[in-house]
């Protein structure tokens, strides 16, 4: 059976996420479980990590940050107001204020200074634009670009404007330091700018010795301008598209995911593309035919994970979802070719990627069935999906924490493995826990990429053998 290559990335709502429900999503093809703070209470998302654990030891937990944003305060009538093109709409500094009908406040308390005139303000996800016609004192005056309705807690964009707010609120710190107490593997941090907003997490996690691996959201203009500074401080990057496209014109993201994606795999980082891929499956028990374009597209330009979120956290077809993702997955990668391209100017262990590559390479030539190598820190598994192989790879993990987050990687199925005295013994035991798992059977050819018994990380050594 040609398995799935392409990493499927659930988002789980603590309102139901009981384990015979998370079993369902894993058995259709679900990697890893993302617990989205902005929704979701310490306790709540304790029990989605309790749950995931029940059901297996393998599934790699995600958990966001809300980051750098700005949103409405709450309003004063549950419903919100209507506001016709034309109106006029003041927005006032004052965080602590509720909004009412045609006075705003938000969620920062420096709003109005930094805010020129001129400026679009983008009320829910671009629901609602007004348009900054003037400032008096501490209050912006804006005029309806749009009819509608604005409802309280709603998101605030203003494209290409730098608003002053720390990387990480007092929520998000707890949120931190809970992943670490519940080891969890993976924090995705909302609106990264810069490298900057990585560090404060990244000293967290050094504070108390964790594992703990930062995924950057690439939401506005910053995050793409410094991409490659974002990348330098972090495990791998989202691509997502909702609030990217509020803050950036539309038709600008297939071209910001396309070269996104491939420098990500410049510098051997896993990429995740997300928001409303499957987005009528939320109500619909099918997906439409843009829907499935658009994640066979991703596939295509060899992105290593794709992401659902309403999808599975709200929508009626959660687990048909799942399994609709896996089978575009699985029929798209079937075309995908071997690229034999080698870009060692990022690369931290070159003797590693050029044996990976020389790997690859051959699986052209010989019959090989499978390749398998050995890690304490999984760069090796990384330089060997850049290349997209046919065959699978198996990861032979000397910690569980390397072996969950392998799950963000192409084309990787990782394994908690003892640690070997020496090449044979990896060889011999990592044949037996595959055949065991059915994934091998007398005959095949494997090929071995490895070394990791000493100091000295990284793969030192490549050969070949039958089953």
């Amino acid at each position: 059976m040609f398995e799935k290559k392409t990493k499927i990335i659930c988002t789980i709502s603590d309102i139901n996420c009981d384990e015979d429900f998370i079993r369902k999503l894993y058995e259709s093809g679900m990697n890893v479980v993302r617990i989205n703070s902005a929704h979701a209470s310490l306790e709540g998302a304790q029990r989605i990590v309790d749950n995931v654990r029940a059901v297996s030891d393998r599934i790699a937990i995600l958990v966001d940050t809300k980051g750098p944003e700005v949103r409405l305060t709450a309003m004063e009538s549950a419903v919100g107001f209507v506001v016709n093109e034309g109106d006029w709409i003041e927005i006032h500094n004052g965080p602590d204020m509720a909004c009412t009908s045609k006075i705003l406040y938000t969620t920062c308390a420096d709003f109005v200074s930094d805010v020129p005139v001129g400026a679009h303000v983008l009320v829910d996800d671009g629901a609602i634009d007004l348009f900054v016609t003037g400032k008096e004192g501490d209050k912006l005056l804006c005029e309806a670009q749009n009819s509608g309705v604005i409802k309280g807690k709603k998101s605030v964009n203003v494209p290409g404007v730098h608003i002053s707010l720390p990387a990480l609120t007092e929520k998000d710190k707890r949120f931190v330091r809970w992943a670490i107490d519940a080891d969890i593997d993976f924090v995705a941090h909302s609106f990264v700018r810069g490298k900057d907003d990585l560090l404060e997490i990244q000293k967290i996690l050094d504070e108390q010795d964790s594992h703990l691996k930062i995924i950057s959201k690439i939401e506005n203009q910053q995050g793409i301008d410094n991409i490659e500074e974002i990348l330098t401080h972090s495990y791998g990057v989202m691509v997502a598209r909702g609030d990217l496209g509020v803050e950036i014109p539309a038709e600008r993201i297939p071209i910001i995911q396309k070269d996104i994606i491939q420098i990500c795999r410049a510098r051997k980082k896993p990429v995740i593309i997300a928001t409303q891929m499957l987005h009528s499956m939320i109500e619909n028990p099918r997906p439409t035919r843009a829907e499935v374009t658009d994640v066979a597209n991703a596939i295509f330009q060899s992105t290593d994970a794709i992401m659902l979120s309403g999808e599975t956290a709200s929508g009626k077809y959660p687990v048909e979802a799942v399994k609709t993702m896996s089978r575009i997955a699985k029929e798209i990668e079937k075309s995908i070719d071997i690229s034999l391209d080698l870009h060692l100017e990022k690369v931290h262990k070159p003797i590693a990627a050029v044996l990976a590559r020389s790997l690859v390479a051959s699986t052209k030539e010989l019959p090989v069935k499978a390749i398998i190598f050995d890690t304490w820190t999984g760069r090796t598994g990384r330089y060997l999906a850049e290349s997209r192989p046919k065959v699978p790879i198996y990861a032979m993990c000397y910690n569980a924490s390397t072996m969950r987050e392998l799950n963000l990687t192409y084309d990787i199925y990782a394994y908690k493995f003892d640690i070997q005295k020496s090449k044979e013994d990896m060889v011999r035991n990592s044949i037996r826990i595959l055949e065991e798992d059915g994934r091998l059977q007398a005959g095949d050819l494997v090929g071995f990429i490895g070394g990791s018994f000493n100091d000295e990380l990284g793969a030192t050594y490549m050969e070949f053998k039958y089953v």
